[in-house]
């Protein structure tokens, strides 16, 4: 990983920007920030970068990012990070930011390890806030025995029984993604109809894979991994299929409690911000999928913009005699 990484040990910490959040926008906020001079520390709960596109979906391929025809989540991270590397970043990854205080000269955010950050500007680029998958209420006891709730890499599956929980976009493109590999793909679904994008819906269910609706996984069997499952239709048929892998793609329930605590001013589950992505609290901004204002797109593109917005109204605050506008990074020194 390019940039510092910072162990357990470290309690007190000083930088120009924190950035709470390293998903794409945070990514490039830190990126940008370097090239306005200023140092940079990222913090997020997950422990690897990339936020929910490194959970969710680093196979998928993203369509609608400016200058990439067609770029998987995870080649798409790899390049921020390498992007990001110039500006020498801190990364604080696991750990969740808990408190907050805000005072004329910066802020200082405490971390749930004990770390405290001390930081002249902060930028929230969070996405929905910490996340937990939703649990399967048949898999208790089976993690790390086949049951996961992400598919990061497609490669350890090839050969393997593998049976999906659920109906919506990452059930069906983690089903579509694996179904050239893996030996047998089963997906099971509690309703008829799918929440999933209509043309990877349609090309599953025009593949090999077993789709089963109205239908739930009530077992999982296996002495210390798990070899099947047994799948209860609506009528009460209990139909038994095999499986090594387990893939709950239940969704997630997002937790915005912490931020919620810091006086932030929220519209049900996103901070309100103005055209320069300030917060209502001074010195914190806000960017990406978890900011709200009139006309608001939820884009990841639109959060790279966004972050630029915050990082260059931020870099005022941290030396009042820059400018807002940075010029362009094409011009020569």
């Amino acid at each position: 990983m390019d940039g510092a990484s910072l162990d357990g040990s470290t309690t007190e910490l000083e930088t120009d920007l924190l950035i709470v959040g390293a998903g794409p926008a945070g990514l490039y906020g830190a990126y940008y920030a370097g090239f306005r001079g200023m140092s940079v520390t990222l913090v997020d709960s997950l422990p690897e970068l990339g936020g929910q596109v490194s959970a969710l979906y680093p196979e998928k391929a993203i369509l609608d990012v400016a200058g990439f025809v067609n770029v998987k989540g995870r080649e798409l991270v790899e390049q921020l990070v390498a992007q990001a590397s110039s500006a020498r970043p801190n990364y604080l990854l696991g750990r969740t930011a808990t408190k907050v205080v805000v005072d004329d000269d910066g802020v200082t955010m405490g971390l749930d390890d004990g770390t405290v950050v001390r930081s002249k500007v902060v930028i929230i680029t969070a996405g929905i806030g910490k996340f937990t998958a939703r649990p399967l209420p048949a898999g208790e006891g089976w993690e790390d025995r086949g049951l996961v709730f992400f598919v990061p890499s497609f490669a350890e599956y090839a050969g393997r029984d593998v049976v999906i929980v659920g109906g919506g976009d990452s059930a069906f493109d983690w089903a579509y993604n694996l179904e050239p590999i893996a030996s047998s793909i089963t997906l099971v679904h509690r309703r008829d109809q799918f929440r999933a994008h209509q043309a990877t819906v349609d090309a599953v269910l025009s593949g090999r894979t077993e789709v089963i609706t109205k239908a739930q996984v009530t077992a999982l069997n296996g002495e210390h991994h798990v070899e099947s499952v047994d799948i209860t239709t609506a009528d009460g048929e209990v139909v038994t299929r095999p499986a090594q892998s387990v893939v709950a793609a239940l969704g997630f329930v997002a937790d915005l409690s912490a931020m919620k605590e810091w006086g932030l001013d929220f519209d049900k589950r996103h901070i309100k911000v103005d055209t320069a992505m300030r917060t209502n609290l001074p010195r914190v901004f806000a960017a990406g999928d978890i900011t709200e204002y009139e006309g608001k797109v939820r884009l990841i593109s639109v959060g790279f913009g966004e972050v630029a917005t915050a990082v260059n109204n931020a870099a005022v605050l941290v030396d009042p005699s820059a400018h807002v506008f940075p010029g362009h990074s094409s011009e020569g020194s």
